[in-house]
């Protein structure tokens, strides 16, 4: 009897444990400890009614059309971290961007160019390109930058944006269609013209492409399409949850800074931080020997 009490005790405090367990997991869920099963499952995407860029139509009932949207709506969309990021940092950039393309006489849609090229970050491809437009040094000389060992304007997030406006521009005026402009940013205006005049056709759509113009404008489509409802694709978030833009005042200088990081302590605060606002001071200096008027962010009080 004394053995059954015992076992019974027993059985008791280890069922009270297992009960205690679960519900403790249970009102503790994280991203990798989730109560919706669901999410594990993947769905096939359906594919928007209707689609265009920049107000010019997408034509979704040609078959191949369809597909190669798919493919980067599927890519995208399951590559969820990376798209979480961009979305987050949208909110930070996008502000900045849409203002300097309304201002220039570009449309919005093409925020999204610089999503794919950069994912909004001031990265250096292999070739050599630079910046959130992802700007060759060549390119960027002719459209007016200063690039050199001191100073690359291509990290200039508005000047560079203006750059990148002035080749749209550039580019919408010699072939009529803002989503040949968009793919020319990838292939070259001269290169996208000799492929038009090769294939007889006139439009992105009906043009036989190498493999990483030919999915081009079909990544801002599906970039588009995910960052306009997020929701609609998974992705939930709350609004405190999106990188805020940093309060600045800009400071002018027209002579040469001896040393930036004495130069950023005299502003109240750090090297790291004048180089997170000015990415485009490449050295410790600013030699300008030309007196040419610069304006450095420097971050509000408070901001950090």
């Amino acid at each position: 009897m004394g053995f059954q009490k015992t076992s019974l005790l027993i059985f008791l405090f280890g069922f009270f444990l297992f009960l205690s367990f679960t519900a403790f997991h249970q009102e503790n869920n994280t991203a990798f400890n989730s109560q919706e099963t669901e999410s594990h499952k993947i769905y096939a995407l359906k594919i928007p009614l209707s689609l265009d860029f920049s107000g010019e139509r997408v034509p979704l009932d040609q078959p191949d059309i369809r597909e190669r949207l798919d493919r980067e709506l599927l890519v995208n969309t399951y590559w969820q971290s990376n798209m979480m990021l961009l979305i987050k940092r949208a909110n930070k950039y996008f502000p900045i961007i849409t203002s300097i393309l309304e201002e220039e006489g570009v449309p919005e849609d093409f925020k999204y160019l610089a999503v794919i090229e950069s994912a909004l970050q001031n990265t250096r491809s292999p070739k050599g390109a630079k910046g959130i437009w992802q700007i060759m040094s060549g390119t960027a000389r002719e459209y007016g930058l200063e690039v050199n060992d001191n100073v690359d304007e291509r990290y200039h997030i508005e000047k560079s944006t203006r750059v990148a406006c002035a080749y749209l521009k550039k580019a919408k005026e010699r072939f009529g269609s803002w989503t040949l402009a968009a793919a020319s940013y990838n292939r070259g205006m001269y290169g996208t013209d000799q492929l038009l005049k090769k294939q007889f056709v006139d439009n992105y759509y009906d043009l036989l492409l190498n493999t990483e113009t030919s999915r081009y404008v079909f990544r801002i489509l599906a970039v588009k399409e995910i960052m306009t409802h997020p929701e609609a694709y998974g992705y939930i978030f709350d609004q405190e949850d999106l990188y805020k833009p940093i309060p600045v005042r800009k400071l002018g200088v027209d002579t040469a800074i001896t040393n930036i990081a004495r130069f950023a302590k005299e502003q109240s605060i750090n090297y790291k931080i004048l180089k997170v606002h000015n990415p485009w001071l490449i050295q410790n200096h600013l030699n300008n020997r030309s007196r040419k008027y610069y304006e450095i962010e420097i971050p509000e009080e408070g901001a950090y």
